[in-house]
């Protein structure tokens, strides 16, 4: 790939845009005028006339190609496609490796949270393996303070208590992973689309339904602090550390949302099967790619361009899909790293 310079936004040597009428004039470093060569590469960019503020990189070749802020004032990005591109292919195959270490990182927060919950209530360590355990369940977005104050969108550590219900279904069992309870999650999050997620599992149901003898405008994911009645919140930070301490790599919450995007994907696609036609194959992807965006929460154009490894789909084409037995994980690595015709852990379809 081509070298790329790495650049700051008003910073590192770059064009201002300036309203002048019914268009654009753009100002140089220097304080030059652009010339037409400079206004070709800029109507190329294809920066949104509603944004303002605007900055673009001097280079070219600039890692990051301008900068703006739009109507609702939120600063915006326009990367450099083969920055993109490389990004992408960085990130799935983190998501991969995070693949491959979380059966052992489930274990380990998994009786974190369940061991000496009952005796010893909300404890730092028991919170920050709950909301280990949510990321790993549900994929939620790890949520900010910024998001919440300026929109009120929600995220895993701006929950409040109220957000969260324990809930059972099926007849009582001896097995008690036959029926486990569900653990039911509403809020508003990101962009405002509301979020309705239940996860069966005991160990955090548990942890909810302690959580719940507590105000319900608190927040969810808070310890009591050593030594006071006070409860204190996690924040995006301290989840993200824990990330890393229990998988021993530099993950984030957001690598937890790529590989529930990815599997989620690839399961429909396996439900669904190889079909025979280039259309219907199309339409199969389609469907996965809806499939991802309602698990997640986000439009199927933003689930399929973040959050869905194309290697899926390019195993799908060629009349690959997820083997249905075992790990989810497991198989998934198989897909995407593997041969297609001989790995194991993937199924070669039959044809619809």
């Amino acid at each position: 790939m081509p070298r790329l310079t790495r650049v700051e936004p008003y910073t590192s040597p770059g064009w201002t845009r300036v309203r002048r009428g019914g268009g654009f004039s753009y100002v140089g470093p220097h304080g030059e005028r652009a010339s037409a060569r400079d206004r070709a590469r800029f109507a190329e960019l294809a920066v949104p006339p509603a944004w303002k503020d605007v900055w673009i990189a001097d280079a070219a070749n600039a890692h990051l190609l301008a900068v703006g802020v739009d109507a609702a004032g939120r600063r915006q990005y326009l990367y450099n496609p083969i920055w993109r591109e490389r990004q992408d292919i960085e990130k799935f195959d983190r998501m991969v490796l995070l693949a491959r270490v979380l059966p052992e990182a489930r274990l380990t927060a998994e009786r974190e949270l369940s061991v000496g919950l009952a005796e010893h209530g909300l404890e730092e360590h028991r919170v920050l393996a709950a909301a280990f355990r949510t990321l790993d369940l549900g994929a939620l977005r790890v949520g900010s303070e910024e998001s919440l104050a300026a929109a009120r969108h929600r995220g895993l550590t701006t929950l409040l208590v109220r957000n969260a219900t324990v809930e059972t279904r099926g007849a009582a069992s001896a097995d008690a992973t036959a029926h486990p309870p569900v653990v039911r999650f509403r809020f508003r999050a990101k962009d405002g689309i509301a979020q309705d997620l239940s996860v069966g599992d005991a160990a955090l149901a548990g942890f909810v339904t302690l959580a719940r003898e507590r105000a319900a405008s608190a927040r969810l994911y808070a310890w009591r602090a050593e030594h006071t009645r006070r409860h204190r919140a996690l924040t995006a930070a301290e989840v993200n550390d824990d990330i890393r301490r229990r998988t021993g790599g530099d993950f984030t919450a957001k690598d937890f949302r790529t590989l529930r995007g990815t599997i989620v994907a690839a399961e429909r696609l396996a439900e669904i099967g190889v079909e025979s036609s280039a259309r219907a194959r199309a339409a199969a992807m389609r469907d996965a790619v809806v499939a991802t965006s309602v698990a997640l929460g986000n439009t199927p154009a933003i689930a399929k361009a973040s959050y869905v490894d194309p290697r899926v789909f390019t195993a799908y084409d060629r009349g690959v899909v997820l083997s249905r037995r075992g790990a989810a994980e497991r198989a998934l690595i198989a897909l995407v790293a593997a041969d297609a015709e001989s790995a194991p852990g993937v199924e070669a379809g039959s044809a619809a």
